[in-house]
């Protein structure tokens, strides 16, 4: 990118004032991954940037329910889940949306059910599109969490490697080792970068 270039600083003025005028409207301007831009006390423009820890969430469709009890523990202890009905907008291309989703991803929870294991679909892609993610990373750092959703089998190749957690018969116990592993796992990276 080339700043003297006149296309591209009258590109960068146009959406300077696209975002202006939303701040004056009283909308805040997000950048998905990166933060928010809002109008400070003094009437100043400021960056909010975004520190809490993604979290991806793959599911059934027939799993919805449970995926957004998810969604919502998650985000009430101060994550940000990604759940394609909450994050998805119309008009979105929402296979490349998924994808970049679980790039910039911290943490993919594969919520695992006897209803989606053996059922066709994005939800597997989703899975194999994570775990070439995990193999991509350390090996002792925690990406991929398995979460049963009821006494079904993980699939093979996840079962050979990953411990997953059930949130089943006890929702609460099940998401509280979800949690401690996720803020465990964040300070450990936390500690790397610092």
């Amino acid at each position: 990118m080339d700043p003297a270039n006149p296309a591209i600083n009258s590109a960068l003025r146009e959406v300077a004032l696209v975002v202006r005028k939303c701040l004056q409207e009283g909308f805040p301007v997000e950048i998905e991954g990166l933060g928010t831009f809002r109008l400070n006390r003094a009437g100043g423009i400021e960056f909010l940037a975004e520190t809490r820890q993604k979290v991806f969430i793959a599911y059934a469709e027939e799993d919805y329910a449970t995926a957004e009890k998810l969604y919502l523990a998650l985000e009430a202890q101060d994550f940000d889940p990604w759940l394609d009905k909450k994050k998805l907008m119309p008009g979105q291309n929402w296979p490349r949306s998924i994808e970049r989703a679980i790039g910039i991803s911290d943490f993919f929870i594969a919520c695992l059910s006897s209803r989606g294991v053996g059922k066709r679909g994005f939800f597997q892609s989703e899975l194999r599109y994570a775990l070439d993610c995990a193999s991509r990373m350390p090996l002792e750092e925690i990406f991929l969490i398995p979460v049963r959703l009821d006494p079904c089998p993980v699939p093979g190749q996840i079962a050979q490697e990953i411990q997953y957690v059930d949130l089943f018969p006890d929702f609460d116990a099940g998401l509280h080792r979800i949690l401690a592993v996720m803020r465990q796992a964040g300070k450990q990276r936390r500690k790397k970068v610092a």
